[in-house]
């Protein structure tokens, strides 16, 4: 059985036939925001109803980077190597220090508590973008069950600190990324729970000071929707689906699949080359080897 479905013949070249997608961990509940840590030679991730923050190194296997994590879910990197994380359970999105200590980076917006701060990701400048979906006050599943103060929307803090809603018409806005110069964001809007919501990926324009324009729906995944994705140093992007990972050309057509046995959740590109991509998917974390570079920063 081939792990890969090619829709468009450039793709043949983003894999390779020998890669194969392994299952390198597994018995989790519900696992997300994969981190490659390349200094430290680990990935992070969140098994975020366990209330934990998971370490894979290739030569030692699991081991427990924090537990309780308050529910994280989304995890990346700041131009320093720190560790950003979005916390369902404490409604913020914090920074782990150097010496571990933790620095509150955002919890609240016009006096309204945050609803449960979802992915996040860190430009050039500096400054801090992340989805505040509605998820994780939903339930009890992903958090605590909690009154929601404020809409559904994408912030940025910039590096004095200050805080604004950019983006304020999303359904759910979940996942997001940048293309590999910072010109265009993607955000994906998977949709309010318990609706019939619809649900694709939406790219803007940047601009210099940052400010956004267009916002037209960009692709739609079929099967699923577009919860976590990366670029790759050409501008693809790679995305979760209901089978798998679907890679995307930077004009929105579908040019292949990576097929998972399990529903994923997200993805990051890691290793020696930031050649292989990382997956989390429901129970489990799987690993194949590309023949592209993902966009990692710092």
């Amino acid at each position: 059985m081939s792990f890969f479905e090619v829709v468009d013949d450039r793709f043949r070249s983003f894999v390779m036939g020998n890669s194969p997608v392994k299952q390198i961990a597994t018995g989790f509940d519900w696992v997300e925001g994969p981190v490659w840590f390349g200094d430290a030679g680990c990935l992070l991730f969140s098994d975020i109803p366990n209330n934990r923050i998971l370490r894979w190194i290739p030569e030692a296997g699991i081991s427990t980077y924090r537990s309780p994590s308050n529910y994280a879910n989304g995890n990346t990197r700041d131009r320093e190597g720190r560790l950003v994380t979005c916390e369902h359970g404490t409604r913020r999105v914090t920074r782990t220090e150097h010496d571990g200590s933790i620095t509150v980076i955002a919890d609240s917006y016009e006096g309204k508590r945050l609803n449960s701060p979802n992915d996040v990701v860190v430009t050039s400048d500096g400054s801090i973008w992340f989805t505040d979906p509605h998820y994780g006050i939903m339930t009890d599943y992903e958090g605590y069950r909690a009154e929601q103060e404020l809409p559904c929307q994408v912030y940025r803090v910039r590096p004095s600190g200050a805080i604004e809603a950019v983006l304020t018409d999303f359904a759910c806005p979940n996942g997001l990324a940048f293309s590999p110069d910072e010109s265009r964001l993607y955000v994906a809007d998977t949709g309010r729970m318990f609706s019939s919501d619809p649900q694709h990926i939406r790219v803007f324009d940047v601009r210099a000071d940052g400010s956004l324009s267009g916002g037209k729906v960009f692709h739609m995944i079929e099967p699923g929707c577009a919860d976590g994705f990366r670029v790759d140093s050409e501008g693809n992007l790679w995305s979760s689906a209901a089978d798998g990972v679907h890679c995307i050309a930077p004009d929105g057509h579908l040019m292949g699949r990576i097929r998972v046995p399990e529903l994923v959740s997200n993805l990051c590109f890691g290793g020696r080359a930031k050649h292989q991509l990382l997956i989390t998917a429901s129970t489990s974390v799987y690993r194949v080897a590309l023949n592209r570079n993902g966009v990692q920063r710092p």
